[in-house]
C-alpha cells in the first residue's frame, strides 16, 4: 500500500464498539472484496470492502473476519484468516499478510490461514446461536453483483440452517457515521493532496486545454504524494457540460468565457475526500458568471452553519432549500409566480439545483449514516450546492467537506483550497 500504516488501536476501537452491540451468543462474520475478471488473465485493481477494513486494517484480497465475544475459547474471540503466503507468491505478487503482520496492522491475536475457516468456523458455530451477516444496506445501493459477502450467506444458511440470522449493517451505520480522530485526521491527509491537485490545475488551466488533460493533472498530483488516485470518478465539466451532473467523459476542450466545474477528490487509505470548484477557463468571471458563484457561495456558507448537532438531514435540506429559492429570486430565474404555485413535492429551486446539500463522507465517498437519526459531533459531510443553468451555457458548485463540532460552526477540513472568486482569479494570472 502507498499510504502509511494506520495505528492498529482504531481497528481494536472499532471491533470493541461493534461487539458491544452484538446479542449474546452471537458470532458475526465479514469478508474481504473479490477480485473482479475484466476478460483473458486481467483484472481490475482491488480494493478492500470498506466494512472489514474499518474493523482490521487488513487491506487484502481472501480475508474474513469472525467475531464471537461470548466464544468458549478466548483465542476465538476475534479471529483473523488470510491468505496463506509463500516464496512463490511473494516473487509473482508481491508482499502478502504474514500472521504476525496481520496481527500489527489488524491488533488480532489470533490469525489463522484461510484454509483452516472451514473447521474453525464449523466450532464455532456450534456454540453460537446466531450469525450476524454483513449487508449492504445503504440508501444509495444498487449493486447488481454478486460479492464474495453475499455467497459466505447463502452457504452459511445452507450449512446452518437451524441458526437465527442478524443483520451487521444498522450497527454499522451509527458507529462509522461517527469519526474517530484518527479517521478525521485521514481524512484530512487526503483533503491536503485534493487541494495540492486544485492549486496545481490553477496554473495549468487555460483556454485550449481539454477536460482529460487537467484530470490527468490532478492524478499526478494524487499519486505523487501517496494517494492511490480518485475517490470517484472524477468530474470535469466545461461549459454546457458541468450542467449534467454526473458528467464523467472529460473529452471535450476548454474555450474561453466557459466556467469548469470540477468535482474531483483524493482517497488516501482507502478514505475519501469530495471537493467542487469551479473556475473560469480565462481565468476571470463574467459579471454573470460571478453573480451565480457568489449566490452559491452564500448558500454553502450559510447552510454550513446549520450542520450542527441535534439537527436533521431533512428538516436540514428544507432550510438549505429556502436558501436557495431566495438566491434564484435574486438572479431573476425564478419569479414569485414560480414560488407560489410550486409542487411541495418538487419546489420551484429544483429546476436550477435539483440534487442534495450534504452526504455522510469517509471510508465511501457516500458513507454510511442513519439519515433520520439526528446529527452527531464527529459527523464528516459534504456541503455542496449548485446552480445549473443550461439556457446560460454552465453551471456553478462548490462544495467542501466539514466535521460536526460540540459547539459552534463545522471545521472546513478544505479550509485551505481556495474558494473565494477573487483569490482564484489571483491564481490563475500569476
Amino acid at each position: 500500500m502507498k499510504y502509511d500504516q494506520i495505528p492498529s488501536k482504531l481497528f481494536t476501537k472499532n471491533r470493541k464498539n461493534f461487539m458491544a452491540k452484538m446479542k449474546p451468543k452471537s458470532v458475526a462474520v465479514f469478508n474481504s472484496n473479490d477480485i473482479y475478471p475484466i476478460s483473458a488473465d486481467s483484472t481490475m485493481p482491488f480494493q478492500q470492502a470498506r466494512d472489514i477494513f474499518y474493523l482490521t486494517g487488513a487491506d487484502q484480497e481472501e480475508t474474513i473476519l469472525v467475531l464471537f465475544p461470548d466464544a468458549p475459547n478466548k483465542e476465538h474471540c476475534e479471529m483473523l484468516f488470510v491468505r496463506e503466503t509463500n516464496d512463490h507468491i511473494a516473487v509473482w505478487e508481491g508482499e502478502k499478510l504474514t500472521k504476525e503482520k496481520a496481527t500489527e496492522v489488524s491488533g488480532i491475536k489470533s490469525v489463522f490461514w484461510l484454509k483452516e475457516f472451514d473447521k474453525i468456523f464449523f466450532e464455532v458455530m456450534t456454540q453460537a446461536e446466531r450469525v450476524y451477516f454483513n449487508t449492504n444496506e445503504h440508501y444509495r445501493q444498487s449493486v447488481e453483483t454478486e460479492t464474495r459477502e453475499d455467497r459466505f450467506i447463502k452457504t452459511t444458511k445452507d450449512k446452518f440452517p437451524a441458526h437465527s440470522w442478524e443483520r451487521s449493517n444498522p450497527i454499522l451505520q451509527r458507529l462509522r457515521s461517527v469519526k474517530d480522530k484518527i479517521e478525521i485526521d485521514l481524512i484530512q491527509t487526503a483533503c491536503n493532496i485534493t487541494e495540492k491537485g486544485f492549486k496545481r490545475i490553477l496554473n495549468f488551466v487555460k483556454p485550449g486545454v481539454w477536460e482529460y488533460e487537467i484530470e490527468a493533472e490532478f492524478m499526478h498530483e494524487f499519486l505523487r504524494n501517496r494517494s492511490r488516485g480518485f475517490a470517484y470518478t472524477p468530474i470535469v465539466g466545461s461549459g454546457n457540460n458541468a450542467n449534467v451532473l454526473h458528467y464523467v467523459v472529460n473529452n471535450q476542450q476548454c474555450k474561453k468565457g466557459d466556467l469548469i466545474l470540477l468535482d474531483v477528490g483524493a482517497e488516501y487509505a482507502n478514505y475519501s475526500s469530495d471537493m467542487t470548484r469551479t473556475i473560469p477557463v480565462g481565468g476571470k468571471f463574467s459579471k454573470r458568471q460571478r453573480e451565480v458563484y457568489d449566490a452559491v457561495k452564500r448558500v454553502k456558507d450559510d447552510a454550513t452553519k446549520m450542520l450542527v448537532p441535534g439537527n436533521y438531514w431533512k428538516e436540514y435540506h428544507e432550510e438549505v432549500g429556502k436558501l436557495m429559492t431566495k438566491e434564484l429570486l435574486g438572479l431573476k430565474l425564478l419569479d414569485k409566480a414560480d414560488v407560489k404555485n410550486e409542487d411541495p413535492n418538487w419546489p420551484a429551486y429544483k429546476k436550477y439545483f435539483m440534487h442534495g446539500t450534504s452526504h455522510h463522507m469517509g471510508l465511501d465517498t457516500h458513507d454510511y449514516g442513519i439519515l433520520w437519526e439526528k446529527m452527531t459531533e464527529d459527523m464528516v459531510f459534504t456541503v455542496e450546492p449548485g446552480i445549473y443553468i443550461p439556457a446560460e451555457g454552465f453551471g456553478v458548485r462548490l462544495e467542501d467537506d466539514v466535521v460536526i463540532q460540540k459547539k459552534g460552526e463545522p471545521f472546513n477540513l478544505m479550509r485551505n483550497i481556495p474558494i473565494e472568486a477573487e483569490e482564484i482569479e489571483e491564481l490563475m494570472n500569476k
